[in-house]
Parts: C-alpha cells; structure tokens; sequence
C-alpha cells in the first residue's frame, strides 16, 4: 500500500525518487516505472510539491493544477511505496529562502532567458528534496532536457551522492508529448501543437547529413506550419549551448512555443558523427 507523507521527518532514505509537481500523466508514470526498476526491493518515493519558486511573474502558479488523490492513485498503480506531498512551510520554513542554488550560464540561456530565475528555483527545491528523501537514484524526464542538463551538472559540481537517471519522453499516438499544460490546450490550440513535434521529426530525418541540415529542416517545418517559436536549436547537451557546425557526438533538438495561451516545450535527442 502506497504511504501518503506530509512531513520530512516521516521519510526514510529510498532506493528511487521521482520529483513532480503533481497532475500526474502517463510520462509521470513511465518513470515511475523506472524508479521502481532502478530500485528493485528498496523504497520508491513520489513527490508532489508545486514549486513556487520556479514560477516567474505572469507564470501560472494559481491555476497550475492540483490532483493529489488521482496522484497518489497513479503512483500507487506504477508501485510508489511513498508519496511526499509537503506544503510549502514544509519545503521553505520561514519563508523563501534566503541561500539558493544558482544555475548559472547555463541556466540562463534558452528556457533561462523565457524564464529569468526559474532554474535557480528549480535546482533549489530538487537539492532539497534531495536532501530530504536521501535517494541512491532520481528519475527525470528527458522532455525538459535542460532541467536535466542542469540538475545533472548540479549533482555533478556539487558532488551528490546521487545517480541521476533519464527516462524517454512519452508522447501521444499523433507525436504530442505529454505534459501537464496540455489541458489548457483548447481543441484548435491542440492541432496547432503539433507543429512542434513535426519540426523535431523533420529535424530528425536529416540527422545523417550533419547538424547544419537538421537545424533546415526543423526550421521549414516550423515555418510551413506557420510556428512562431520562442526558440528552435540544435544544443549542446552538456553545456547547453548552440552546436557547432562540425558537432559530433549527443545533441538535443529543442523547441519552444506558445499555443494559445500556453508554453509548450519538447525536445529530440540525436546522435552525430562517430557516436552514431
């Protein structure tokens, strides 16, 4: 049976956790699914804390969904042992604090520069909840792939001792990935959201002739789809910067866009050169 835990001092160290802010969808539940694997016999923790540190102004904090009952049903049903859902005095007791974790350069690039702070606030509460749930392993989603640069560099730099794993992005029959601001998709904002899903795969079919003709073919996609994106990169995973011309090795094709009234996000991960 799946223990609902409201306070750090209930917690024991687990083998797994996987970090969300809740409204959990299949994506949630695929890592969930890996936590489990990567823990065998040792614990698997959720949380569900929406964050508000990463929530810039005009962000949509107040309306950001909160479902914990279907929550903690889903973790219970993909095998979580624990569900940690704190209130915020809980994560920041005594108010926002006053020493956080800065992302950095790489922090303020790309989602950074939409989102000014945001990765410092999210570095914040995952070394937090880092600290407080003591995993061997954490799960995240490769669909925010700088979340997962950064918090990999985080653990990295600052020498966790913690193994950060990734796990696939799940999409939608048609190419959509899932994410939890998809239902503020209305039905026309969801078809026109799938020009950022054609744009990666276009991408994606002319990784073989090299970084300079997956940037071209993501780039005509978008635009005979008529996508306005905030941004459309071929990046660097390890220090999220623009790839150079001759790149080899990892890479991510990354996209950002509003549709409608919402900020979607999506990436592809690619492979050049010798690495492939």
């Amino acid at each position: 049976m799946t223990e609902l835990v409201h306070h750090a001092g209930d917690l024991a160290p687990c083998g797994a956790v996987v970090m969300t802010m809740g409204a959990l969808h299949e994506g949630h539940a695929s890592l969930i699914r890996e936590a489990r694997r990567l823990a065998g016999t040792s614990t698997v923790t959720v949380t569900v804390f929406v964050n508000p540190l990463q929530f810039g102004a005009n962000e949509d904090l107040d309306r950001y969904p909160r479902t914990l009952d279907a929550d903690v049903e889903i973790a219970a049903r993909e095998g979580a042992d624990v569900v940690f859902a704190p209130d915020v005095d809980e994560v920041y007791p005594g108010g926002q604090p006053q020493v956080r974790i800065s992302a950095g350069p790489m922090g303020e690039r790309f989602e950074g520069a939409a989102r000014p702070g945001h990765f410092d606030g999210m570095l914040t509460v995952v070394a937090k909840l880092l600290h407080l749930t003591r995993p061997e392993a954490a799960v995240f989603g490769q669909k925010d792939a700088q979340q997962l640069a950064l918090i990999r560099r985080m653990a990295t730099d600052l020498n966790f001792p913690v193994r950060i794993a990734a796990a696939p992005t799940v999409r939608e029959p048609d190419g959509l990935a899932l994410s939890s601001r998809n239902r503020f998709l209305t039905a026309q904002d969801r078809v026109q959201a799938l020009a950022l899903s054609r744009a990666l795969f276009a991408g994606r079919e002319k990784a073989a002739d090299g970084p300079q003709a997956v940037r071209a073919a993501a780039l005509a996609e978008a635009a005979a789809s008529g996508l306005s994106p905030d941004y459309l990169a071929l990046i660097d995973p390890t220090d999220f910067t623009e790839a150079a011309p001759d790149h080899t090795g990892p890479a991510v094709l990354a996209v950002a866009a509003k549709v409608g009234v919402t900020r979607l996000i999506d990436n592809i991960p690619l492979e050049f050169g010798a690495a492939q």
